[in-house]
This record gives structure tokens, C-alpha cells and sequence, in this order.
């Protein structure tokens, strides 16, 4: 072995001496210009000059050759697309129950005569036989359709009646209307609301109202679900010695009632806020138009706060009112900005004639009938007290809301088990009491993180034994499943 291994040693040691001799000759020390030359300094300009050469040269393509028909058929039968949206998991299919008649108090679900909590007919208007009547009038006169936007041939003197009739109702300057509900709130915001403004918003807003804050690509800042404490704090870090703040639009942007989770929004504490950062107030009234206030005109009236204090007030007309579209209230300038500017009113059709004309029957059946609201009111309280003791569950609306929201005591920890328990009982109270109601199904898309809940939409329709029947129904299947 030490034979092998000598010969190899002794020949590496005389390449170094052959390399060291080389380095050390007076030609590797040569003075050139006063300077000297040591021999590292040769190799190293050699490699330099070597690099130099290399990325002067031009670069290698090899011929193109083109593919025959055989491999272009291989590449497609190989060829898998994207698809055009992801995969539906298990447990993610929505299978509603289908209605077979109007959505009021009481209707007939998959055949079956059901008592109806999960339609938000607030003033139980559904069916009223006015509102039918002022439809069939308007269709008669005007057909289905408009068929064309406002600002094309689509503007007809009833949309002008009902923008005129709410501005009249609300005590504002003019409105506008919208095609539809949801669409409102979301054309609104991008509207008025730009890059680089910025936006204050509830954490708990619904997602038409996240909608419009994406699309204003706004900066937008969230506070905690109806904290004040939290609003006042925001507010304070993005005005605080901030010069730059004071150059740029600045918005709040809450709902009226929380469709999350039937909360009411402090208007009065907002409004302070508001003037004392001076900020902008878009207030969304879809669950509390009609329903909030001695005479039913919203969150504005029912804090006795005057409403030309709020900038800009949106509302969903499907709700109180029992027809569709939607509307926003507020000064001359806020309304006209609009016709030019949001994208809702300038590119979608008008809204249908007999849509506006039932809108106009529900504001005059809510201005002679205020008793509606009391009957209303009466219906909420009573459903809180007999749900008060629900076992597993409890009560996280305000007393005043419609919407009576429901979540778990102790959740599990995960909202898909959460939500899979709530729409077990949901399912349990339909199919053996005959009781519609339903739980709160979000999408991916839906960035609200309040806990879900079962929503139960009371109605001015509803009887007192409705309101039992819902109660003793939720208390015996609550405390089996929960």
C-alpha cells in the first residue's frame, strides 16, 4: 500500500516545485513601468482577460426546430388547465330550502306550512294588499322593465317620485335610487372613497360593505365591533401630529344595525367622534330604515341626532319596505356627485317601475299606520324574554333590533363546527316544528370574524303564538344538540 502512495506524493510535490520555480524566475519579477510584476499578478490578469473574452462572445442558440404534428398532439393530450375555480369542499354546498309562496310571516316551505323567522319582512308588508295594487298599476302603465340606466333613457317619473318621497321621509336634501339592494352600499363607498383616503370601518360589517372597501382601494383601518373606545383610539394615532392626514379624505363607515350580529350602532358617540377628527360618516341603514325611531326614519331619528350631521346614508329597500333596490340620502352634492360617478347607478338598468311605485305604498302605509312599529317592537321584546333561559345559547342583539342573533355560550373553538351545530338545530326546528329559520353562512370571501349565530328576523306579522312557537322549539332542541 505505502508503495502506491509514495510515487503519487513525490509527483504532486514536483508539480509545486515546478509551479513555485515558475512564479520565482526574474521574468515572474519583472518591472514594468518603475513597477514590479510578481507572478500572481500575471495569472490574475490572464483570468480578467479570459472573462472579458467569454462575455464578449455571442451567446449559443441552437437551431430552432419546429415540433411535428405528433408531438403538438402529445403536449395537448398532456395539457391539464387551471381550473376556473377551486374545488368544493365537503360540507361547503349550500342546500336552502325553497319557498312555494310569499316570504311572510307564514309560509310554505318544501310543501309544508312553516312559521317564518328567516325573512327580514320587518313591517310585515309582504302580500299587503295596497302595495299589490300600486304594483299592478305601475306594471300596467310602465310594463316589467325599464331597459336602459337612468342616464340612457332609463329615468322614468315614478324613480323621481321615490327619490323625492324618501328624501321628503328622512328630512334630507334629495336621494338616489339604486337597481339593487346590496349593490348599493358597494357602489356608494368606491364612489366617494379613493386611493390613498382613508377608511375607519367596524370590524363586524357585512360583506357588501367589505365589498366597497376593497374597491375603493382605499386605506382602510378597522376597529373593534362597536367600541367606541376602540373608534376614539384609531382616530387619535391617525390624526395625532400627522400633517399629512389633514390633507386627505377621511371616512367612518358603520351600519346601523350590525347584520352580524343585531347590534345598534352609538350614533350620537360617532357623530362626536366625527366632528371632534374630523371625519365623514357613511351610515349603511338597511336593517334600521323603517324600523328604528318614533316614526320609523332610522338610526338618525332614534338618537335625536340631526341628519344632516351624517355625510352619506345607504339603505337596502327589501327589507321594512318589502320591495328591492336601494337608495342613498343625503345633501344635493353627495346625490349628483353619484349620477356621474358610481358605478351601480351609471351602468346597471333602473329599477323596475313597480318596484319604486311599492317602495312609495310602503312609506305611506308606514306614515299612516305608526301602530306597525309598536306591534314590532312589542314582538322583539316579547321573543328576548321567552329566549332568555335558552339552554347552550344566548342572546347577543340589542334589545331594539330586529334581528335577534343567537350564538353559542361556549363555543367549540372552530366556526365550522360552530356553524355546523347551529345549523343542525336550524335543521332539527324546521323539519319537526315547522319553524323556518336559519344560521349564519359566510363565504370565503367574507372577512367578518365575529362568531356566527343563528339570526331570527322578527316581523311585525308575526302573533304572539308564533313567538312562542319559535321559543318553545329552539329551547327543547338546543338542549339536545347543544
Amino acid at each position: 500500500m505505502m508503495e502506491m502512495v509514495l510515487p503519487v506524493a513525490n509527483a504532486t510535490a514536483a508539480a509545486l516545485a515546478r509551479v513555485s520555480a515558475v512564479f520565482n524566475a526574474p521574468l515572474a519579477r519583472a518591472v514594468v513601468f518603475g513597477i514590479h510584476i510578481d507572478g500572481h499578478l500575471v495569472v490574475e490578469g490572464l483570468l480578467i482577460a479570459a472573462i472579458l473574452f467569454q462575455l464578449s462572445r455571442k451567446s449559443y442558440k441552437p437551431p430552432k426546430k419546429p415540433l411535428t404534428e405528433r408531438e403538438v398532439d402529445e403536449l395537448c393530450d398532456d395539457w391539464q388547465p387551471e381550473p376556473l375555480c377551486p374545488p368544493i369542499k365537503e360540507g361547503a354546498r349550500i342546500d336552502t330550502p325553497t319557498l312555494e309562496s310569499a316570504a311572510g310571516p307564514h309560509t310554505t316551505v318544501d310543501g309544508k306550512e312553516v312559521v317564518n323567522f328567516a325573512s327580514a319582512n320587518y313591517l310585515g308588508l309582504i302580500g299587503n294588499e295596497k302595495i299589490i295594487d300600486s304594483c299592478v298599476g305601475s306594471v300596467e302603465k310602465y310594463g316589467v322593465g325599464s331597459c336602459g340606466p337612468r342616464g340612457f333613457y332609463g329615468t322614468i317619473d315614478v324613480h323621481l317620485d321615490c327619490e323625492s318621497k324618501i328624501a321628503n321621509f328622512l328630512g334630507t336634501q334629495d336621494s338616489i335610487l339604486y337597481s339593487y339592494g346590496i349593490s348599493t352600499i358597494f357602489s356608494v363607498i368606491p364612489a366617494f372613497c379613493k386611493k390613498g383616503d382613508i377608511i375607519v370601518a367596524d370590524e363586524g360589517v357585512h360583506w357588501a360593505v367589505q365589498n366597497g372597501l376593497q374597491l375603493s382601494r382605499s386605506t382602510v383601518v378597522y376597529f373593534k365591533h362597536n367600541d367606541m373606545a376602540s373608534l376614539a383610539s384609531i382616530l387619535e394615532k391617525l390624526t395625532h401630529g400627522n400633517k399629512h392626514t389633514e390633507k386627505i379624505r377621511r371616512y367612518i363607515v358603520v351600519e346601523a344595525i350590525y347584520q352580524n350580529s343585531g347590534q345598534i350602532a352609538p350614533l350620537d358617540e360617532i357623530v362626536r367622534l366625527k366632528e371632534k377628527y374630523r371625519f365623514r360618516v357613511i351610515l349603511e341603514e338597511s336593517h334600521s330604515f323603517g324600523v328604528l325611531g318614533k316614526s320609523g326614519r332610522g338610526l338618525a331619528e332614534h338618537y335625536g341626532v340631526p341628519v344632516e350631521k351624517i355625510d352619506i346614508i345607504t339603505a337596502g329597500m327589501g327589507n321594512a319596505l318589502a320591495t328591492d333596490g336601494g337608495f342613498c340620502t343625503g345633501s344635493v352634492r353627495v346625490v349628483d356627485h353619484q349620477r356621474l360617478s358610481s358605478s351601480g347607478y351609471v351602468f346597471s338598468a333602473s329599477l323596475p317601475p313597480y318596484l319604486a311605485s311599492a317602495a312609495m305604498s310602503a312609506v305611506n302605509h308606514l306614515e299612516e299606520n305608526p301602530s306597525v312599529l309598536a306591534n314590532l317592537r312589542s314582538n322583539i321584546a316579547l321573543l328576548h324574554k321567552e329566549l332568555s333561559d335558552i339552554p347552550g345559547l344566548e342572546i347577543a342583539s340589542n334589545i331594539l333590533s330586529p334581528i335577534v342573533f343567537l350564538k353559542l355560550k361556549t363555543p367549540t373553538g372552530s366556526a365550522v363546527a360552530d356553524l355546523e351545530l347551529l345549523e343542525i338545530i336550524a335543521e332539527k326546528v324546521l323539519m319537526e316544528d315547522s319553524v323556518f329559520i336559519a344560521a349564519t353562512k359566510r363565504s370565503s370571501l367574507d372577512k367578518c370574524r365575529l362568531p356566527v349565530g343563528i339570526r331570527l328576523f322578527v316581523s311585525a306579522g308575526h302573533t304572539e303564538s308564533d313567538i312562542f312557537k319559535v321559543s318553545a322549539s329552539l329551547k327543547r332542541v338546543a338542549a339536545s344538540v347543544v
